[in-house]
């Protein structure tokens, strides 16, 4: 062995070493004598070094899965005499192998028995039982290759060939004629030997049990000596978690119905004789956590056998497998309620499929103790939180309990789908209780409470929808009441006032019946209790709910438009980023809450001269703060100093596009009277494009507020568009021009025929603009760079796309015949080069569209030269190329569109097209002119995409 190389396995060696161990593992691998090498390493034991003893065995396990078929007979003979010689020789080692080298082994044990059970080893297990008095670390080493055997041919989530599947079928069956009956005596063997002195060994003999009931003979396992036994080994504290997990298995082994019900109520009955059932709940959580895992398996499987026998109508077996459900109940109810979250799921599947269950048979069908009312209470109780959660810095218990959470609202949800009206009054009762005396009571408690009664409305969807009346004898109505006149908003744990929020926001509709209430609500979200709240997560959320609580009911908090706005006033105040200083709101905040203070402004009962005012003094405080800090970022020195200033700038801007939302049209801008305070900021925004510092961030700002302003402004943007798009183009890069697209689109789709002057102006120096940017170097190893510019080039034939869309084609057509042809070469062109299928498909698009309006004989002449001299090669070459994946449906859909602008020339051009394909392009290519084939050609493959596939399949041959 390389004594250098291998020192290069140890966890501490160097990148230089790990190289050479890995070339040397490589040349073993490949070596014809390397295995042996191993194998003698390995049965003589010359290395202690793990590491070592591993790097061998895996050099075996390659001989074994790539050169074992084809090796000699006397080369395979060795192989197994290897295993059989290491299995003994661990009975005498000084020490232990580690767990990881006896899986392997094991592993390499069941890579031989595969190939050659069949065949050349049909004593594997005869010969493997032989060795088992050697002592418990043979036994250990055989119940592993048990359970690699169980990997490689047994588990259904390993995915095999066909070849494999019937493989695995035919040893299967030579194992249940051969060996299984031994196999079974030998485990049972190992649990009466070593269930008192070895719990581990035990514990891997069940877990072989449990793996191997799913396809031998489960008489042999369910009887009275094994069943005895794992009984015993349920009061063995060590042995007891394994022990459930193999009751598990045999009551998932699959039989009939009648069958398996007989046999979890025969186990069921063996368990609370022997006193496991009813468990002691303060016992061992782990323990608990295992038993409730196998009555969940009992439950959800008697349920399944009981939708079987239903369909087959047999009265008594079915009533039977009911009444087998209703045993385990009161197991399922107490489970589900332990303090213990980790023991309550384990039973969650039979509790969802219960209630699945009496939604068939009806609540009046199963007689049993426990009532939805239980299940509800216990559903509800289990979503408290405990005094330890951490609510200020989350965890993986804080993460976990959540989970769980979602898991009970799963059972909320569908119990209120089996009985709403249960539910609805069992949160009343609930809600009315705790707010009572919510003062008195944990704050877990009163935050439950809060909690479900917001639940409800993901639970029964349509207390939401806007059909739903709220009546005030109805039940949400009693609820919302109690909540706005408890007082609960100011409760000392933040955790209770924002679920007050979230409830006061979901059920916003209440206040359209209850206006009366409104003020109580918009008192609570602006003072202390909401955006002024000493904790920025409920700052933080409560603005964003505001603005939502504001926008559903514009029309009915109309008369309260200037006291909100003058308690909200300071918070709009835009501030700059101090040393170390906390700002009551973020930014994100403040984009909230100048949204919201657009919509209260508009919607609000005031003359149109005061909304005016109102707006104007809005936007003045964010053009105000413009002016300053852009003043203040050009008299700065200091790139830091200008950024700061930058990101002011960015932020007063985006706050005047967010007092926009209240706009959805330009006329409901012209109605409210305000156009001009918007036009007076955009001409003062716009003198931020010509700006030479931080151009990037103030830019994206103008972007903004231009997209909001086409769609509020309407025509009257149109005599600035020139100037914000000769600025916004200088100095672009390849992510200022992607950006800018978008704009010019919706630009296009806004104004149509009435942009075209300008866009016939614009056009080709935005495209030069695109050509130049994409035309610059970028460093290979730079994928950010090369994704930019894909993502440019495919929002320019998107732009082109638009243009035809919108029927603005004179944009192009107008050109010059040089930018006419530039323009047309690229989309061509791109199609070939592009491997973006994607983007492809856009251009095929492009070019088909315009085949349609400038092709035939009558249509554009220069576009009828290019098209022959162009797109219908394209059409041929594309797919000719080997990035060109007709498997992926991207591709495909590009093929699709592709043949799409091969019908529509011949559509359009009919015999002239033949014509050039037989006298032309075929020749070209070295194709036959066989005029007779090219109509055949242009008769099938046109119009259908895989003969498009087919023929360039041909040419490319």
């Amino acid at each position: 062995m390389n004594e250098v190389a291998l020192q290069g396995l140890g966890p501490f060696a160097t990148t230089e070493s790990q190289r050479l161990a890995l070339t040397y593992f490589e040349e073993m691998k490949q070596s014809d004598n390397g295995w042996k090498l191993c194998a003698d390493v390995i049965i003589n034991n010359k290395y202690q070094d793990d590491h070592v003893k591993f790097f061998c065995l895996q050099v075996l396990e390659h001989f074994i899965k790539i050169k074992y078929p084809s090796a000699s007979p006397e080369d395979t003979q060795t192989v197994k005499e290897i295993l059989m010689s290491w299995l003994r020789m661990i009975a005498y080692a000084n020490a232990e192998e580690k767990q990881f080298i006896r899986n392997k082994v094991a592993q390499l044990f069941s890579m031989v028995f595969v190939q050659e059970y069949l065949t050349q080893w049909p004593t594997f297990y005869q010969d493997l039982l032989q060795t088992l008095n050697l002592g418990p670390r043979v036994i250990d080493v055989f119940l592993r290759v048990l359970l690699a055997i169980d990997v490689e041919v047994v588990d259904r989530d390993i995915a095999h060939t066909p070849e494999e599947t019937q493989r695995n079928t035919l040893l299967k069956d030579a194992m249940r004629e051969q060996c299984v009956p031994a196999l079974v005596d030998s485990w049972y063997q190992i649990l009466e030997t070593y269930e008192n002195q070895n719990p581990e060994l035990t514990c891997l003999c069940l877990e072989v049990i449990g793996a191997y009931i799913s396809w031998i003979d489960i008489g042999l396992i369910a009887n009275e000596r094994f069943i005895e036994r794992m009984l015993h080994h349920l009061t063995v504290d060590d042995l007891r978690e394994a022990s459930c997990d193999c009751f598990c298995e045999i009551i998932s082994k699959g039989m009939d119905s009648n069958a398996k019900v007989e046999l979890i109520e025969s186990i069921g009955n063996v368990l609370q004789t022997a006193g496991v059932l009813p468990p002691k709940y303060d016992d061992d959580v782990d323990y608990l956590a295992k038993l409730a895992n196998l009555i969940n398996d009992m439950g959800c499987f008697l349920i399944s056998s009981w939708q079987r026998l239903a369909k087959e109508g047999t009265v008594e077996n079915t009533q039977s497998a009911l009444l087998a459900i209703q045993g385990k109940l009161s197991f399922m109810f107490a489970f589900l309620g332990h303090e213990d979250d980790d023991v309550s799921l384990a039973v969650v599947d039979f509790a969802r499929e219960y209630i699945g269950l009496l939604k068939h048979v009806g609540t009046a069908a199963v007689t049993t103790q426990f009532g939805m009312e239980d299940l509800l209470a216990v559903i509800m109780k289990k979503f408290e939180y405990e005094e330890s959660y951490n609510f200020d810095s989350q965890g993986e218990d804080e993460v976990m309990f959540l989970d769980y959470r979602k898991q009970m609202m799963v059972l909320f949800g569908n119990l209120a789908k089996l009985n709403q009206e249960l539910v609805m009054n069992g949160v009343h009762r609930l809600l009315e209780t705790t707010l009572s005396q919510w003062q008195s009571l944990r704050f877990t408690e009163v935050e439950l409470a809060l909690t479900m009664f917001y639940s409800l409305g993901e639970a029964v969807p349509q207390v939401q929808g806007s059909q739903f009346s709220w009546k005030h004898d109805s039940v949400m109505h009693k609820c919302m009441v109690l909540l706005m006149e408890s007082g609960v908003s100011g409760h000392s744990h933040w955790a209770v006032t924002l679920q007050y929020f979230e409830t006061v926001a979901r059920y916003e509709k209440f206040f359209t019946s209850s206006s009366r209430h409104i003020p109580a609500a918009l008192s609570a979200f602006l003072d202390e209790r909401g955006i002024r709240h000493s904790k920025d997560t409920v700052r933080s959320r409560c603005t964003y709910l505001f603005g939502r609580f504001v926008r559903q009911l514009k029309g009915h908090i109309a008369s309260y438009a200037e006291d909100v706005l003058q308690r909200i006033q300071d918070l709009l105040t835009i501030e700059k980023r101090e040393n170390g200083h906390q700002k009551l709101l973020t930014t994100d905040d403040q984009l909230f809450l100048y949204e919201a203070a657009g919509i209260v402004i508009i919607s609000s009962s005031l003359p149109v001269e005061r909304k005016q005012m109102l707006m104007n003094n809005l936007l003045a405080t964010t053009i105000e703060k413009f002016r300053a800090m852009y003043a203040q970022m050009h008299a700065a020195t200091d790139e830091a100093e200008q950024l700061s200033c930058a990101e002011v700038i960015n932020h007063a801007i985006a706050c005047a596009s967010r007092s926009s939302k209240a706009f959805h049209t330009q006329m409901t801008m012209k109605q409210s009277g305000l156009l001009e305070c918007y036009i007076e900021a955009l001409e003062v925004f716009l003198c931020a494009l010509e700006t030479p510092y931080q151009h990037h961030l103030i830019h994206s700002a103008v972007r903004q507020f231009l997209h909001r302003m086409i769609v509020c402004l309407g025509d009257a943007i149109l005599p600035y568009v020139p100037v914000a798009v000769d600025h916004l183009l200088k100095k672009g890069d390849v992510k200022d021009v992607h950006d800018f697209i978008p704009l010019i689109n919706q630009i296009v789709s806004k104004f149509k025929k009435t942009i075209i002057p300008f866009l016939q102006e614009a056009f080709m120096p935005v495209l030069e603009h695109v050509f130049r940017v994409l035309s610059q170097p970028t460093d290979e190893l730079d994928m950010q760079a090369k994704q930019d510019k894909d993502a440019l080039q495919r929002s320019f034939f998107l732009f082109l796309q638009n243009l035809i869309t919108n029927d603005v084609l004179e944009v192009i057509s107008n050109q010059s015949p040089e930018n006419f042809k530039q323009v047309l070469i690229s989309v061509a062109q791109a199609t070939v080069d592009l491997e973006d299928p994607v983007s492809q498909k856009t251009c095929f698009n492009i070019l088909k569209r315009l085949a349609e309006v400038w092709g035939g004989k009558n249509g554009m002449p220069l576009f009828r030269d290019y098209t022959y001299e162009y797109v219908v090669p394209a059409c041929f070459m594309a797919p000719m190329k080997t990035s060109f994946d007709l498997t992926d449906a991207q591709t495909v859909l590009a093929l699709n569109e592709m043949s799409s602008v091969l019908k529509v020339v011949y559509s359009k051009e009919g015999t002239d097209f033949l014509q050039f394909l037989q006298q032309k392009y075929f020749p070209s290519k070295s194709l036959p002119p066989d005029t007779a084939q090219v109509r055949k050609i242009s008769s099938n493959y046109i119009d259908r995409s895989w003969r498009v596939h087919c023929y360039t399949c041909a040419l490319s041959s």
